[in-house]
Protein backbone atom coordinates (compact mmCIF):
# COMPACT_ATOMS: atom_id res chain seq x y z
CA UNK A 1 0.00 0.00 0.00
CA UNK A 2 1.39 3.09 -1.14
CA UNK A 3 0.88 6.20 1.05
CA UNK A 4 1.14 9.90 -0.11
CA UNK A 5 0.58 13.17 1.84
CA UNK A 6 0.34 16.89 1.04
CA UNK A 7 2.33 19.34 2.90
CA UNK A 8 2.36 18.26 6.39
CA UNK A 9 3.32 21.98 7.66
CA UNK A 10 0.58 23.46 4.67
CA UNK A 11 -1.74 21.05 6.99
CA UNK A 12 -1.05 22.39 10.59
CA UNK A 13 -1.27 25.60 9.60
CA UNK A 14 -4.36 25.61 7.74
CA UNK A 15 -6.11 23.46 10.44
CA UNK A 16 -5.67 26.73 12.02
CA UNK A 17 -8.62 28.35 10.90
CA UNK A 18 -10.95 25.45 11.74
CA UNK A 19 -12.87 26.14 8.28
CA UNK A 20 -10.23 23.72 5.96
CA UNK A 21 -10.12 20.18 6.08
CA UNK A 22 -7.54 17.28 5.67
CA UNK A 23 -9.63 14.77 3.32
CA UNK A 24 -7.78 11.40 2.85
CA UNK A 25 -8.67 8.91 -0.26
CA UNK A 26 -8.12 5.17 0.75
CA UNK A 27 -8.16 3.35 -2.68
CA UNK A 28 -7.68 -0.52 -2.16
CA UNK A 29 -8.34 -4.03 -3.76
CA UNK A 30 -11.86 -5.33 -2.76
CA UNK A 31 -12.13 -8.57 -1.13
CA UNK A 32 -15.44 -10.43 -3.14
CA UNK A 33 -17.99 -10.79 -0.47
CA UNK A 34 -15.57 -11.11 2.64
CA UNK A 35 -16.50 -8.18 4.84
CA UNK A 36 -13.69 -9.28 7.72
CA UNK A 37 -11.41 -9.12 5.18
CA UNK A 38 -12.10 -5.79 4.08
CA UNK A 39 -12.60 -4.68 7.06
CA UNK A 40 -8.70 -5.98 7.77
CA UNK A 41 -7.56 -4.38 4.81
CA UNK A 42 -9.14 -1.17 5.59
CA UNK A 43 -7.78 -1.39 9.29
CA UNK A 44 -4.02 -1.98 8.11
CA UNK A 45 -4.32 0.78 6.05
CA UNK A 46 -5.58 3.01 8.85
CA UNK A 47 -2.25 2.87 10.72
CA UNK A 48 -0.66 5.22 9.11
CA UNK A 49 -3.76 7.79 9.69
CA UNK A 50 -3.30 10.70 12.29
CA UNK A 51 -4.37 13.77 10.61
CA UNK A 52 -7.76 13.53 8.37
CA UNK A 53 -10.65 15.17 9.02
CA UNK A 54 -12.40 12.81 6.45
CA UNK A 55 -11.66 9.50 4.67
CA UNK A 56 -13.40 8.39 1.76
CA UNK A 57 -13.93 4.63 1.31
CA UNK A 58 -14.92 3.23 -1.96
CA UNK A 59 -18.55 1.74 -2.57
CA UNK A 60 -19.95 -1.66 -1.24
CA UNK A 61 -16.66 -0.98 0.93
CA UNK A 62 -16.69 -4.56 2.94
CA UNK A 63 -18.16 -6.59 0.24
CA UNK A 64 -17.23 -5.44 -3.40
CA UNK A 65 -20.03 -4.22 -5.92
CA UNK A 66 -22.14 -7.32 -4.94
CA UNK A 67 -25.67 -8.26 -5.93
CA UNK A 68 -25.95 -11.01 -3.42
CA UNK A 69 -28.21 -9.05 -0.71
CA UNK A 70 -29.71 -12.26 0.62
CA UNK A 71 -26.87 -13.13 1.71
CA UNK A 72 -24.55 -10.18 2.60
CA UNK A 73 -27.07 -7.59 3.16
CA UNK A 74 -26.01 -6.32 7.38
CA UNK A 75 -29.06 -5.62 8.85
CA UNK A 76 -29.46 -1.61 9.63
CA UNK A 77 -30.26 -2.00 13.48
CA UNK A 78 -26.98 -4.43 13.89
CA UNK A 79 -24.73 -4.12 11.45
CA UNK A 80 -21.15 -5.29 12.73
CA UNK A 81 -19.53 -2.97 9.49
CA UNK A 82 -21.39 0.23 10.87
CA UNK A 83 -20.30 -0.45 14.56
CA UNK A 84 -16.91 -1.09 13.42
CA UNK A 85 -16.91 2.12 11.29
CA UNK A 86 -18.16 3.87 14.65
CA UNK A 87 -15.13 2.18 16.50
CA UNK A 88 -12.16 3.79 13.96
CA UNK A 89 -13.87 6.88 13.70
CA UNK A 90 -13.40 7.16 17.75
CA UNK A 91 -9.84 5.28 18.03
CA UNK A 92 -8.86 7.76 14.51
CA UNK A 93 -10.57 10.58 15.67
CA UNK A 94 -11.74 10.81 11.96
CA UNK A 95 -15.17 10.98 10.07
CA UNK A 96 -15.75 8.36 7.38
CA UNK A 97 -17.64 7.85 4.04
CA UNK A 98 -18.76 5.00 2.10
CA UNK A 99 -21.49 2.61 1.53
CA UNK A 100 -22.34 -0.97 2.00
CA UNK A 101 -25.49 -3.69 1.67
CA UNK A 102 -28.25 -2.97 4.16
CA UNK A 103 -31.35 -4.27 4.61
CA UNK A 104 -33.80 -2.21 6.26
CA UNK A 105 -37.65 -2.73 6.83
CA UNK A 106 -37.47 -5.97 4.53
CA UNK A 107 -36.02 -4.21 1.54
CA UNK A 108 -32.57 -3.99 0.46
CA UNK A 109 -30.63 -0.50 -0.13
CA UNK A 110 -26.37 0.47 -1.28
CA UNK A 111 -26.59 3.10 1.90
CA UNK A 112 -24.49 5.71 2.08
CA UNK A 113 -23.05 5.98 5.62
CA UNK A 114 -21.67 9.13 7.32
CA UNK A 115 -20.19 8.15 10.45
CA UNK A 116 -18.16 10.65 12.99
CA UNK A 117 -17.56 10.31 16.51
CA UNK A 118 -18.74 7.35 17.05
CA UNK A 119 -22.12 7.95 15.27
CA UNK A 120 -23.73 7.55 12.12
CA UNK A 121 -24.22 11.18 11.40
CA UNK A 122 -26.45 11.16 8.12
CA UNK A 123 -26.79 8.13 5.79
CA UNK A 124 -27.94 8.54 1.76
CA UNK A 125 -29.76 5.42 0.04
CA UNK A 126 -28.15 5.65 -3.66
CA UNK A 127 -30.94 7.27 -5.93
CA UNK A 128 -29.34 5.78 -9.36
CA UNK A 129 -28.78 2.07 -9.59
CA UNK A 130 -27.15 0.96 -12.21
CA UNK A 131 -29.34 -1.44 -14.35
CA UNK A 132 -26.57 -2.94 -16.57
CA UNK A 133 -25.70 -4.84 -13.96
CA UNK A 134 -29.09 -5.97 -12.23
CA UNK A 135 -28.71 -3.20 -9.11
CA UNK A 136 -32.20 -2.40 -9.68
CA UNK A 137 -33.86 -5.37 -9.14
CA UNK A 138 -32.43 -5.76 -5.79
CA UNK A 139 -31.86 -2.97 -4.09
CA UNK A 140 -34.65 0.08 -3.46
CA UNK A 141 -33.76 3.57 -5.29
CA UNK A 142 -33.10 6.71 -2.69
CA UNK A 143 -34.91 9.97 -3.78
CA UNK A 144 -33.51 12.99 -1.45
CA UNK A 145 -30.30 14.51 -1.59
CA UNK A 146 -28.20 14.12 1.58
CA UNK A 147 -26.41 16.88 2.96
CA UNK A 148 -24.43 16.79 5.94
CA UNK A 149 -23.19 19.78 8.03
CA UNK A 150 -19.19 18.95 9.30
CA UNK A 151 -17.23 20.99 10.92
CA UNK A 152 -18.56 24.44 9.07
CA UNK A 153 -18.70 22.59 5.68
CA UNK A 154 -22.07 21.12 4.05
CA UNK A 155 -21.57 18.21 2.00
CA UNK A 156 -23.20 16.64 0.04
CA UNK A 157 -23.04 12.46 -0.61
CA UNK A 158 -23.13 10.62 -3.70
CA UNK A 159 -22.78 6.70 -4.88
CA UNK A 160 -20.85 5.94 -8.09
CA UNK A 161 -23.80 6.31 -10.70
CA UNK A 162 -24.88 8.60 -9.47
CA UNK A 163 -22.48 10.74 -11.06
CA UNK A 164 -24.36 10.58 -14.49
CA UNK A 165 -27.12 12.17 -13.22
CA UNK A 166 -26.49 16.01 -12.58
CA UNK A 167 -29.67 16.86 -11.16
CA UNK A 168 -29.33 14.88 -8.08
CA UNK A 169 -26.29 17.28 -7.10
CA UNK A 170 -27.35 20.45 -8.53
CA UNK A 171 -26.24 23.54 -5.89
CA UNK A 172 -28.92 25.75 -5.38
CA UNK A 173 -29.07 28.90 -3.22
CA UNK A 174 -31.15 28.42 -0.20
CA UNK A 175 -31.31 31.41 2.44
CA UNK A 176 -28.61 33.20 0.24
CA UNK A 177 -26.19 30.59 0.13
CA UNK A 178 -24.72 27.77 -2.11
CA UNK A 179 -26.46 24.26 -0.34
CA UNK A 180 -23.21 22.59 -0.14
CA UNK A 181 -19.59 23.36 -0.41
CA UNK A 182 -18.02 19.81 -1.22
CA UNK A 183 -19.34 16.61 -3.46
CA UNK A 184 -18.37 13.02 -2.29
CA UNK A 185 -18.43 10.46 -4.23
CA UNK A 186 -17.49 6.76 -3.28
CA UNK A 187 -17.50 4.45 -6.11
CA UNK A 188 -16.56 0.91 -8.05
CA UNK A 189 -15.99 2.53 -11.19
CA UNK A 190 -15.09 0.15 -13.95
CA UNK A 191 -11.59 0.88 -15.67
CA UNK A 192 -13.34 0.20 -19.28
CA UNK A 193 -15.49 3.49 -18.69
CA UNK A 194 -12.75 5.81 -16.78
CA UNK A 195 -12.72 8.48 -18.66
CA UNK A 196 -15.76 9.13 -18.28
CA UNK A 197 -15.51 9.46 -14.50
CA UNK A 198 -12.93 11.72 -15.47
CA UNK A 199 -14.48 13.97 -17.14
CA UNK A 200 -17.91 13.76 -15.26
CA UNK A 201 -16.32 14.62 -11.91
CA UNK A 202 -14.46 18.04 -12.96
CA UNK A 203 -17.94 19.07 -14.70
CA UNK A 204 -19.81 18.31 -11.17
CA UNK A 205 -16.98 20.64 -9.47
CA UNK A 206 -17.12 23.29 -11.99
CA UNK A 207 -20.81 23.39 -12.45
CA UNK A 208 -21.76 23.30 -8.80
CA UNK A 209 -18.64 25.41 -7.72
CA UNK A 210 -17.97 23.27 -5.37
CA UNK A 211 -15.09 20.56 -4.56
CA UNK A 212 -15.53 17.36 -5.51
CA UNK A 213 -13.57 14.34 -3.61
CA UNK A 214 -14.14 10.83 -5.04
CA UNK A 215 -12.39 7.85 -4.46
CA UNK A 216 -12.75 4.50 -6.25
CA UNK A 217 -11.69 1.07 -6.22
CA UNK A 218 -8.49 -1.30 -7.54
CA UNK A 219 -8.08 -4.44 -9.06
CA UNK A 220 -10.37 -7.68 -9.75
CA UNK A 221 -14.22 -7.97 -8.63
CA UNK A 222 -15.61 -11.40 -8.27
CA UNK A 223 -17.02 -10.66 -11.86
CA UNK A 224 -13.81 -10.39 -13.26
CA UNK A 225 -14.58 -7.21 -13.84
CA UNK A 226 -11.33 -4.21 -13.62
CA UNK A 227 -10.79 -1.22 -11.83
CA UNK A 228 -7.99 1.18 -12.07
CA UNK A 229 -8.74 3.89 -9.53
CA UNK A 230 -8.46 7.44 -10.24
CA UNK A 231 -9.60 8.56 -6.77
CA UNK A 232 -8.73 12.69 -6.68
CA UNK A 233 -9.92 15.70 -5.56
CA UNK A 234 -11.03 18.45 -7.78
CA UNK A 235 -11.41 22.59 -6.81
CA UNK A 236 -14.33 24.33 -8.15
CA UNK A 237 -12.38 25.28 -11.10
CA UNK A 238 -11.87 22.41 -12.47
CA UNK A 239 -8.77 22.14 -11.42
CA UNK A 240 -7.07 18.94 -9.52
CA UNK A 241 -5.93 19.39 -5.90
CA UNK A 242 -5.02 16.02 -6.07
CA UNK A 243 -4.39 14.59 -9.27
CA UNK A 244 -6.26 10.82 -9.85
CA UNK A 245 -4.49 8.23 -8.44
CA UNK A 246 -4.17 5.49 -10.97
CA UNK A 247 -4.36 1.88 -10.67
CA UNK A 248 -2.04 1.03 -7.00
CA UNK A 249 -3.48 0.77 -3.96
CA UNK A 250 -2.58 4.24 -1.73
CA UNK A 251 -4.10 5.74 1.15
CA UNK A 252 -3.18 10.00 0.11
CA UNK A 253 -4.63 13.05 2.23
CA UNK A 254 -4.77 16.50 0.43
CA UNK A 255 -6.14 19.93 2.49
CA UNK A 256 -9.31 21.74 0.99
CA UNK A 257 -9.54 25.28 1.48
CA UNK A 258 -13.15 27.06 2.38
CA UNK A 259 -11.46 30.09 2.37
CA UNK A 260 -9.94 29.59 -1.57
CA UNK A 261 -13.79 28.60 -2.22
CA UNK A 262 -15.26 31.40 -0.50
CA UNK A 263 -13.41 34.03 -3.19
CA UNK A 264 -13.77 31.60 -6.01
CA UNK A 265 -17.42 31.97 -5.17
CA UNK A 266 -17.15 35.79 -5.12
CA UNK A 267 -15.10 36.38 -8.20
CA UNK A 268 -17.91 34.38 -9.91
CA UNK A 269 -21.29 34.26 -8.34
CA UNK A 270 -23.13 32.34 -11.28
CA UNK A 271 -24.76 30.65 -8.75
CA UNK A 272 -26.89 33.26 -7.50
CA UNK A 273 -28.75 32.81 -10.91
CA UNK A 274 -30.00 29.50 -9.28
CA UNK A 275 -33.02 29.47 -6.77
CA UNK A 276 -33.68 27.12 -4.14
Amino acid sequence: LVFRKGSRNAHQCLRKTMQDLIIGLLQFDQAWQNPQENRNRIESALKSQSEADLILIPEMAFTGFSMNAEEHAEDWEKSESISWLKEQSLRHNTAFYTSLLIKCDGRFYNRGVFVSEGNVMAHYDKQHLFAFAGEDAVFESGNNQTIVPFKGWKINVQICFDLRFPEGARNLIRDGNPAYDLLLYVANWPSRRISHWDSLLVARAIENQCYVAAVNRVGVDGNQIEYNGHSCIIAADGSYVEQPVQRKESLVFQTISYNQLSDFRKSLPFLKERKG
